[in-house]
């Protein structure tokens, strides 16, 4: 079987590709349909009065006392 088995050699590339010569490698041309944007950091709606900390810590209390109870 040792026909079927193949050699990998790992590609030393000599740079790194950045995005707009990747996208040309994977799809061609760039038409003037598909532009690279940034966009801004979502800001939050509204100020939480619980933070996940705080959900995470309750909810480890109440598995405590579950556990306590059933024992």
């Amino acid at each position: 079987m040792r026909l079927l088995r193949r050699s990998r050699r790992s590609k030393e590339r000599l740079r790194p590709l950045g995005e707009a010569e990747c996208y040309h490698r994977l799809h061609g041309e760039r038409d003037n349909d598909v532009r690279v944007v940034k966009l801004e950091p979502r800001r939050p709606r509204f100020q939480l009065r619980v933070t996940g900390e705080d959900l995470r810590r309750r909810f480890e209390e109440r598995l405590d006392k579950r556990a306590a109870d059933g024992s």
